[in-house]
């Protein structure tokens, strides 16, 4: 079969294409649907658990077979997403209203993560299978599944708005969600307000439901903002620790100052990371007040202790732990989510509509799934109340037929051609018979104990109440208001089974008010040995001592107790180290490591530059790595509070060699492992940004690396690594459109 070979722009086929890419991940993957607030793989789990007959009340199933049984019909992209749903909605710190009961390790509020899946069992909360899953056979539609061998719902009928609930997060591709969690006795209460009151302002709605609720309590300090959040879908919102103060009974027992609700973005490593920065301004002395720190949390909840020292200043240490750690942080809102097969960013309004409107379609759906099976009922009863009524007639008529396909004709259009009565005076009634075909055949399948009185009363007595409930469902299809309040009184019900008090405390709260004292600004001398301990000397010790100090110590660095200590290393990295936070210490004093003091890694990486970052404002540097790779980068790239930051970008297999600052030199100097050098122009590298890999500075042999660059100056003194190097015996090599060179 010949090629056909489709010719089209490079560049519209890769945006065609980036953006179907795109869409995928934002509809299929990553945004919550407005309708039941689910992403498609916490759809298929909830679905595939529901079809195990995973519920409430039956027993726990290894994960591992929800797990395959998921990804093998609905959702074929690894079980690692699956399995990390199905821990997710059984976390109750995660989800205001969890959707799973896990039985086994499903992580920790501390960042543990869960029990490989072969380990844990799951099945339904009670509040998934009747709030999600009910009515899911009357209400939505179903799709094929990836390769059409199996139907899977498009959405679950959820009868709450599980969008504000349980809230959502996801990256997708240029776009991203953020929904926080609330009560569900608000968010039922604001629904309804919404449904009485369709022209309802955000205002009017906060009455009902205030603001979010986190699952991990904490306070939201900011108050005045949640109105715009909610009439914009997006803000952020200022989260706090919730903590209380415990006295000491006795003389000998300290005061403590206990920490029993955690921002909600602490969940995982936060929770440690505010335990190390806690400890770290106490070796600070800026928390000189606390004397022992202690994580007591437990199934019981958080519990971090702080002991305190007599009469501490309490208020003031609230304001450092809110100023100086993550016990206060920021939630960024942005409610978007996928309305009507497109992502949107929705207020409040513009979620209880689409919620709203996706009831109105389950509801209707609903009842009129249930009126027409009530109408089947009706015919059927009336058709065997009926048939009772000519007993006589139609036991006739079965005795007189050879086969089933006659009888139920006689039954159906009178039709006793092939009927052959045994008491003759049964035709003429015979002939008026006109049972409908559901009628007939229920007649021919019904037992004879049916024709007992209390069996008939039974009858009449079901009879009526199918006439009620017909009555009742075209009430509800017929009428908006009486739809209206079913779902309000649906939402009621499941408020009085499923919720729980609110955790969150909402208020404006003051500003946390810290006036960190200014040290005195004096000249230390930061020095480091070849084995990594660093530490800081007086000035005036170092004076003293100074042959011997630049003897025994590899980097020796003046500089300002204010400034910062910046450390490139042969990986291509920057550290930054302020040096308040180094210890001072003795001539004589080991020091401490630098592994200790920032996130260098002696074991994978050489510190090739050392300075501080008042020597570098201003200048230009020259970078220089083992394939001969340079440029030209000017300070300023570098000018972050990150204490951790990619100085150059590398190529595999590559390393930096030296940073080298330019100061007045005009020339440049290389010298490869195989004994070449070349000479040329500073001006001929180029300036670039510090993502940049640079140009190639020479060609170089197989196996040879670049071994050193020199900037020379009108002197002919070249510097290197900070010290001169006379150059005057080399025979330069000139650089040449070829990259021409000379050995010494």
């Amino acid at each position: 079969m010949a090629e056909k070979i489709l010719k089209t722009e490079y560049s519209e086929e890769m945006q065609r294409s980036y953006m179907n890419y795109s869409m995928s991940v934002i509809t299929a993957r990553a945004i919550p649907d407005a309708r039941d607030g689910l992403k498609p793989v916490q759809r298929r789990v909830l679905y595939d658990m529901s079809e195990l007959r995973l519920g409430h009340d039956k027993p726990h199933r290894k994960s591992a077979r929800i797990v395959g049984d998921t990804m093998g019909k609905y959702h074929p992209h690894g079980d690692s997403s699956i399995y990390e749903t199905l821990v997710v909605m059984s976390q109750d710190f995660k989800k205001g209203m969890p959707l799973v009961d896990g039985h086994g390790n499903f992580g920790s509020i501390e960042g543990d993560g869960a029990a490989a899946m072969r380990y844990t069992e799951a099945r339904l909360q009670k509040f998934a299978e009747e709030v999600y899953l009910k009515d899911l056979d009357k209400t939505v539609n179903f799709v094929p599944n990836y390769d059409e061998t199996e139907k899977e719902p498009e959405v679950l009928p959820v009868r709450v708005p599980n969008l504000l609930i349980n809230g959502a997060e996801g990256i997708a591709v240029g776009m991203s969600t953020s929904i926080p969690p609330h009560n569900l006795g608000e968010v039922a209460d604001a629904v309804t307000a919404y449904i009485d009151q369709p022209e309802i302002t955000a205002a009017q709605l906060m009455e009902y439901m205030p603001g979010p609720d986190f699952p991990t309590g904490g306070i939201i300090a900011n108050k005045k903002d949640l109105l715009s959040i909610y009439e914009t879908g997006a803000g952020k919102l200022k989260l706090r620790g919730r903590m209380e103060v415990e006295l000491g009974k006795r003389k000998a027992d300290k005061d403590k100052l206990v920490i029993t609700q955690i921002p909600f973005t602490m969940i995982g490593a936060g929770i440690n990371k505010f335990l190390t920065d806690v400890a770290d301004l106490v070796e600070s002395k800026k928390l000189p007040d606390v004397v022992d720190i202690s994580n007591q949390s437990g199934k019981e909840g958080i519990r971090i202790v702080l002991e305190l020292r007599k009469d501490a200043d309490i208020e003031r240490i609230r304001n450092i732990l809110y100023k100086k750690t993550k016990l206060e942080d920021t939630y960024g809102v942005n409610m978007l989510a996928i309305a009507h097969g497109r992502p949107e960013t929705l207020n409040l309004k513009g979620i209880l509509k689409n919620f709203m409107d996706f009831q109105y379609e389950n509801t209707e759906r609903k009842y009129k799934a249930l009126l027409e099976k009530e109408l089947e009922k009706q015919e059927v009863q009336e058709g065997l109340m009926a048939a009772c009524d000519c007993i006589d007639l139609i036991i006739a008529v079965l005795r007189g037929a050879k086969n089933l396909k006659d009888a139920k004709a006689c039954l159906t259009s009178g039709d006793i051609s092939r009927i052959h009565f045994r008491v003759p005076g049964f035709e003429a009634d015979a002939k008026k018979l006109h049972f409908t075909e559901r009628q007939a055949t229920a007649i021919l399948e019904m037992r004879l104990y049916r024709l007992i009185g209390l069996e008939i009363l039974a009858l009449e007595k079901e009879h009526r109440e199918t006439l009620k409930k017909i009555k009742r469902y075209r009430e509800i299809l017929g009428s908006r208001a009486v739809m209206n309040q079913v779902i309000k009184e649906d939402l009621a019900a499941i408020k009085a089974e499923f919720a729980v008090p609110r955790k969150t405390l909402i208020e404006d709260g003051a500003e946390a008010v810290y006036d960190e004292t200014e040290a005195a600004v004096q000249e230390v001398v930061f020095v480091m040995d070849r084995f990594g301990y660093c530490k800081l000397l007086d000035k005036n010790v170092y004076e003293r001592n100074q042959e011997t100090v630049d003897t025994e110590q590899k980097h020796v660095v003046r500089c300002l107790n204010t400034d910062k200590i910046c450390m490139f290393t042969d990986q291509g990295t920057l550290y930054q180290l302020k040096v308040m936070d180094v210890p001072a210490g003795k001539l004589r004093d080991k020091g401490t490591p630098i592994e200790n003091l920032s996130r260098f890694d002696g074991t994978k990486e050489q510190i090739i530059y050392l300075t501080n970052a008042e020597d570098m404002a201003g200048k230009t540097f020259v970078f220089a790595t083992r394939m001969a790779m340079l440029k030209q980068v000017q300070a300023q790239e570098f000018e972050t509070n990150n204490r951790m930051v990619a100085a150059t970008k590398l190529q595999e297999g590559d390393a930096l060699l030296s940073v080298t600052p330019v100061q007045g030199e005009t020339e440049v100097v290389l010298q490869t492992t195989g004994g070449v050098f070349l000479k040329f122009m500073l001006e001929e590298i180029s300036l670039l940004k510090k993502n940049s890999r640079g140009v190639r500075g020479i060609k170089l042999a197989k196996g040879e690396e670049l071994e050193a660059l020199y900037l020379l100056g009108e002197d002919k003194v070249a510097h290197y690594k900070g010290k001169e190097v006379h150059m005057n015996r080399l025979k330069l090599g000139k650089r040449d459109g070829k990259g021409s060179k000379a050995r010494a």
